[in-house]
């Protein structure tokens, strides 16, 4: 998700000012993701050249400085097209997990060594993650996350299995 498609939807709710956008913004992502003021109106400026947001003055800020945007029919259009399209891509993710066992594959020594590293790394992140899950607000932003890296860490967990039953296959003698 890019930054511009987090703030069109958070303006599809309702007009904001950017302070306020970035506050619902990072409360919205279960502080997952922080964004600084800059970003916010750097993104603010280009979907306004873009015709995605209008904005105007705030009158109820004695300043003079704030503005309040809101989203305009283009601005909708182009939420709903991000929105509609599948997030889902068949190529496989670069992540660091899986560089490591593929770089390592050719060692089988060596990558069952890795495996089980990070197996007993991702169960400890998994406990860790269960216990601050039990005693965490039970805001839905953050428990949809909590469920998110639960089963991201359980995936990565059962693909590791995977890995070393593979790795296990490959080093049995052949008779």
């Amino acid at each position: 998700m890019a930054v511009r498609e987090g703030l069109l939807a958070l303006l599809a709710d309702k007009p904001r000012h950017g302070y306020d956008l970035r506050s619902v913004f990072e409360a919205r992502t279960a502080e997952l993701w922080h964004l600084n003021s800059g970003q916010v109106y750097t993104t603010l400026e280009r979907l306004e050249r873009d015709g995605l947001v209008d904005a105007d003055e705030d009158h109820d800020d004695p300043s003079g400085r704030r503005r309040i945007y809101r989203v305009t029919d283009a601005g909708n259009a182009e939420l709903r097209r991000w929105l509609d399209a599948s997030s889902w891509t068949v190529e496989p993710q670069r992540d660091e997990l899986l560089m490591k066992v593929l770089l390592a594959a050719d060692d089988p020594p060596a990558a069952a060594a890795l495996i089980t590293d990070h197996r007993h790394a991702l169960m400890a992140r998994l406990q860790l993650l269960r216990r601050e899950q039990r005693e965490a607000p039970d805001t839905l932003a953050y428990q949809l996350v909590a469920d998110a890296l639960v089963a991201r860490l359980e995936a990565d967990l059962h693909w590791l299995d995977r890995c070393e039953q593979r790795l296990a296959r490959r080093t049995e003698p052949t008779t």
